[in-house]
């Protein structure tokens, strides 16, 4: 059994809040409320940009904490600003991942849009500092994933799988689908685009995530949960179509998450290198914030 203290981190990518509120997900929907929640950005790389540090989508009407990251952050990066009561970790690190392989655990990621290939430079930001990474080779192999995460998932006990899922982005396709690859039915040719089966065909596309990934929801199901979305997409709102822009739509993502245990009520002790950093930065007149020296 993994510790409760290990974390799932799902998203999936460009899911409309109506979408997956509409949809029909037992298992997803049995993690927790679904919230409707802002993203930190309308496209892939800003948005888990600011997720690997803390920045995941948030309800800022709340004064629930984790619904409302104001209120208390999922994870907590010492340094840029100061932690709340709320918290659920107190992390210590360059992002999350590299903050979590400082306390013990085996970091493990499987990206599945373009942003993610590690073939190209642009995804090493997101990918680097996984102990172990994955990439399918396209947005339609959850299947794959799953089985790559399970492998890995043996003999450990403290974990954090990070998994973005392709299916939901468009153009809306599953292994085994119905329907074609394409057209693409919210594409750059907006004459021949379909807003009602861009919903059908998300809408679909849950739902066969939802079984599909049944076994690390089962896995996770003692530990730690976060599933959400990076952004949305525009399906002909005011004319526009898809998402790398700003609209209502394309920001308004679900929230679904269940927290068992946190690692790290305390963050970690500096490290000798920090320290001497910071003396560093002191000594040469480029002092730390506040909250830094008085951790220190």
């Amino acid at each position: 059994m993994l510790d409760p203290t290990s974390f799932l981190f799902v998203t999936l990518d460009s899911c409309r809040y109506d979408a997956f509120l509409e949809a029909d997900l037992p298992r997803l929907k049995s993690i927790g409320s679904v919230h409707r929640a802002i993203a930190p950005a309308y496209f892939t790389f800003p948005s888990h940009q600011a997720m690997f540090v803390g920045y995941t989508p948030g309800d800022f009407s709340s004064q629930e904490p984790y619904v409302n990251p104001r209120r208390g952050q999922f994870f907590r990066m010492i340094g840029p600003a100061p932690t709340r009561p709320h918290d659920f970790m107190l992390l210590r690190g360059r992002n999350v991942i590299d903050a979590l392989k400082r306390l013990g655990f085996l970091t493990l990621g499987t990206g599945a849009v373009g942003w993610f290939n590690p073939h190209t430079p642009t995804s090493r930001p997101l990918t680097r500092d996984f102990h172990r990474y994955f990439y399918p080779g396209n947005n339609h192999s959850v299947h794959k994933q799953v089985a790559w995460a399970e492998r890995q998932l043996r003999g450990h006990r403290r974990v954090f799988l990070f998994i973005n899922i392709g299916e939901t982005h468009m153009p809306y396709y599953h292994q085994g689908a119905p329907w074609p690859r394409q057209p693409n039915p919210a594409g750059p040719n907006i004459e021949q685009n379909d807003a009602a089966e861009c919903r059908r065909r998300q809408t679909a596309c849950l739902e066969f995530l939802d079984i599909q990934l049944a076994p690390l929801l089962d896995r996770f199901r003692h530990a730690n949960i976060l599933i959400c979305s990076d952004h949305g997409d525009a399906w002909g709102e005011d004319g526009h179509w898809g998402h790398s822009f700003y609209h209502p739509k394309v920001v308004e993502v679900p929230l679904v998450f269940h927290l068992a245990q946190s690692p790290s009520p305390e963050p970690p002790p500096p490290t000798l290198r920090e320290k001497l950093q910071w003396h560093f930065r002191r000594l040469t007149g480029r002092l730390p914030d506040p909250g830094e020296r008085a951790r220190t």
